[in-house]
C-alpha cells in the first residue's frame, strides 16, 4: 500500500511531463488503431466472403463483358447449384466524390445467392417485378435521405445516358461487417435500354456468380468452368469469392503495405516517448533510490514503485487512446463512407493497441530498474542533480 502512494506521488511530481507521456502515448494509441482498422476495412469484403460463392470474369480483364447465353452452360455444370450475374454500371449520382457501387443484378436470383443482404419478400416482389427498380444499402439510404418510392437520377459513364431508377427496396446486413452502401438494380432495365440504343452490348453481363453444393470441390469445378470456354472469343476466369475481391485490394497493396509498416513504427514511438520519460525521472531519482535502500526499501520495493510507475503511465495513456478511437472511427466512417463499407476497430486491433501501451510500460522500466538495483548506495548519495 505504501508503494502504490509513492507511486501516486512520483506521478504527480512532474504533471506536466507526466500529463504530456500519457497524451503521447494516447495520440499513438489512437494513430496505430486508425490504420490498423483503414486496413482491416479495406479487407472487409475479402474476410466477409463465403467458401460455396464462385466467380467467373472475363479471362483477359474483369473490365470486358461475358456473353448472357454461357449462363445456362455453367448452371448445367456438375457441382453449381444455382446461378446468377452481375454488371458494374458506376454512373454519377449527384457528382463524382458520391462513390458507391452502383451494379446491375439479375433480381430473380441475386439475392438467393447473397442472404447476407436483408430484403423483405414485399421488396424482393417489388424488385422483380419493376424493371427500374433498385435496392438501396441503409447507410447510403441514410446518408442521401432517401426513401422506398424516391427516384434516383445517375447520369451514365459506362453506359452514357441519363438513368432514372426508383427505390423498392432498403436493404441492412445481417452481420454488423455487412456492406450496407450499395445499389442494387434491375439488369432487365439496362439491357432493354441497350437493345435500343446500342444493340451490340445487350445480352452481356460483367461476371457471373455461382452457389456451389460443395466447398471443397470449388478447384474442380472452377476448371469445368472454364473448359466449356476454352478458346471462345470470351474465355472465362472462374475463381472463389475471396480472391476475386483480393483482386481488388492487391490493386493498393503497396499503400496499405505502408500503412502497415507506419502502423508499427508507431509503437517504437510509443516506446520512445516513454522510455524518455522513465530515464529523466530515474535520473532525477538516484539520490532518492539510494536513500530508499539505506532505510530498508529491498530490490522488490524499488523494481515495483518504477515499474508500477511505468506501467500507470502506460497503461492511462492506452486507455484514453482507445477512448478516443471509437468516436473517431466513428466520424470517419461517416466522412469517408463511401470508401469503406465498415469502419469499426476489430478486436485484435484494440488487443495490439492495449499489449503495444504496456510493452512500452515494461520495456521503459527496465533500464531504470538495472540502473537503481545495480547502483551502489555510496555512489547513489553522491549523485548530484
Amino acid at each position: 500500500m505504501h508503494i502504490v502512494k509513492l507511486i501516486l506521488k512520483n506521478l504527480r511530481r512532474h504533471v506536466l511531463r507526466t500529463m504530456l507521456t500519457m497524451f503521447g502515448i494516447a495520440i499513438a494509441v489512437l494513430a496505430f488503431g486508425i490504420m490498423r482498422t483503414v486496413i482491416s476495412s479495406w479487407y472487409a469484403g475479402v474476410n466477409a466472403s463465403v467458401a460455396n460463392r464462385l466467380v467467373t470474369v472475363q479471362s483477359v480483364s474483369f473490365i470486358y463483358p461475358l456473353p448472357l447465353s454461357y449462363r445456362d452452360k455453367i448452371a448445367a455444370v456438375p457441382g453449381v447449384r444455382e446461378v446468377s450475374f452481375a454488371t458494374w454500371f458506376q454512373g454519377v449520382y449527384k457528382d463524382k466524390d458520391q462513390f458507391f457501387a452502383r451494379i446491375g443484378v439479375e433480381p430473380e436470383t441475386f439475392f438467393d445467392l447473397y442472404p447476407e443482404y436483408v430484403v423483405t419478400k414485399e421488396e424482393r416482389d417489388a424488385f422483380l417485378h419493376q424493371r427500374n427498380g433498385c435496392i438501396l444499402g441503409a447507410k447510403t439510404a441514410a446518408k442521401f435521405n432517401l426513401k422506398v418510392g424516391d427516384i434516383m437520377t445517375v447520369e451514365g459513364d459506362i453506359y452514357p445516358g441519363e438513368w432514372q431508377f426508383q427505390i423498392v427496396g432498403i436493404y441492412h446486413g445481417k452481420a454488423e461487417t455487412t456492406d450496407e452502401t450499395g445499389m442494387w438494380f434491375n439488369w432487365h432495365y439496362l439491357d432493354e435500354q441497350l437493345k435500343q440504343t446500342t444493340p451490340t452490348r445487350a445480352n452481356h453481363v460483367g461476371w457471373y456468380i455461382e452457389d456451389i453444393s460443395d466447398p471443397n470441390q470449388r478447384a474442380s469445378i472452377s476448371a469445368s468452368i472454364d473448359n466449356l470456354f476454352a478458346n471462345s472469343s470470351a474465355e472465362t476466369k472462374t475463381q472463389t469469392e475471396k480472391e476475386f475481391n483480393q483482386s481488388f485490394i492487391s490493386m493498393s497493396g503497396a499503400i496499405l503495405t505502408a500503412i502497415n509498416v507506419v502502423s508499427f513504427v508507431i509503437i517504437a514511438i510509443i516506446l520512445l516517448i516513454l522510455a524518455n520519460t522513465m530515464v529523466m525521472s530515474a535520473r532525477e531519482r538516484t539520490r532518492e533510490y539510494a536513500v530508499l535502500k539505506t532505510i530498508g526499501f529491498s530490490s522488490g520495493h524499488l523494481i515495483a514503485l518504477i515499474f508500477g510507475e511505468a506501467i500507470a503511465i502506460s497503461a492511462v495513456g492506452g486507455i484514453v487512446g482507445l477512448a478516443l478511437l471509437f468516436p473517431m472511427c466513428a466520424g470517419m466512417s461517416k466522412g469517408f463512407g463511401q470508401f469503406f463499407s465498415v469502419f469499426v476497430p476489430e478486436p485484435i486491433t484494440l488487443i495490439m493497441a492495449v499489449s503495444a501501451a504496456l510493452l512500452a510500460g515494461i520495456v521503459s522500466s527496465a533500464f531504470p530498474i538495472q540502473r537503481a538495483l545495480t547502483m551502489k548506495i555510496v555512489d547513489g548519495l553522491r549523485q548530484i542533480g
